[in-house]
């Protein structure tokens, strides 16, 4: 195995992006992994000062990381220069990231929206651009794996700069994966639904767990087994996709 990923939005042990990088690790990927720790620590669920040093040492010499705002413009660029200099290839790109605040009617700002769509839509774009640029189609099995999120499947009233940018998101895919199918690239969205990464207070927490026929919250190593499987040889003819992983979610319970 001789596989190079980057994987975006990597901060938090709990996070997605670290179950991903986990799950990639474990199947011999080696990785470049970027985040912007200071983003969660200035969150209200709070930060993980240890979580980026302490997921290094857990995945050993398969991983580096470099910080990055993906809010600058020459940000996805640098991260995939990175990651070709230090391992001499890229094959998969999974852009966990997510710029996220409340963001209502009667209340909007322009510059929230304007910096949900930098992030979720144009670093989204640059990065896939510097990855397509940089990927070497001699090594076969190119992966594109965004992330969406439910904004398709019912109102999310208090997100309307994110249900833009991540709907963005969902039809990029489908043009990126006519664009780069030449190319031996797929590229796939993974909507993980809910998923418990320690942000919801309790009455939160509880509400939502009710939606769910299974009464639990989606985990992040959920996400992690379905990018793992998208990354992989039996995922080939699958692309411009998005997928629903959110173990029967009702909204509307």
């Amino acid at each position: 195995m001789n596989r190079v990923a980057l994987v975006t939005g990597v901060s938090r042990r709990i996070g997605i992006g670290a179950a991903v990088a986990r799950r990639l690790a474990a199947a011999g990927y080696r990785l470049m992994l970027t985040g912007l720790p200071s983003y969660d620590a200035a969150q209200p669920y709070g930060g993980d000062p240890e979580g980026v040093p302490a997921l290094l040492d857990e995945l050993g010499d398969r991983a580096a990381y470099q910080a990055a705002d993906l809010l600058e413009p020459g940000a996805p660029a640098a991260v995939v220069a990175a990651a070709v200099e230090r391992y001499g290839a890229l094959d998969v790109l999974v852009a966990v990231h997510a710029y996220s605040r409340h963001t209502e009617l009667g209340s909007l700002d322009a510059g929230e929206i304007d910096r949900h769509l930098m992030v979720n839509v144009r670093a989204t774009m640059l990065l896939v651009e510097a990855f397509a640029g940089a990927y070497d189609h001699r090594r076969g099995d190119g992966r594109v794996v965004l992330f969406s999120s439910g904004q398709r499947l019912g109102p999310m009233p208090t997100e309307l700069a994110y249900v833009a940018s991540k709907a963005g998101v969902e039809v990029l895919t489908r043009n990126f994966a006519h664009l780069l199918a030449g190319r031996g690239i797929t590229v796939n969205c993974v909507n993980p639904g809910p998923t418990d990464t320690g942000y919801a207070d309790p009455e939160t927490y509880e509400r939502v767990r009710r939606m769910f026929p299974s009464g639990r919250w989606g985990q992040p190593d959920d996400a992690a087994r379905l990018v793992e499987w998208l990354c992989s040889p039996a995922a080939a003819w699958i692309t411009g996709q998005v997928i629903d992983s959110e173990g029967g979610f009702n909204r509307y319970a």
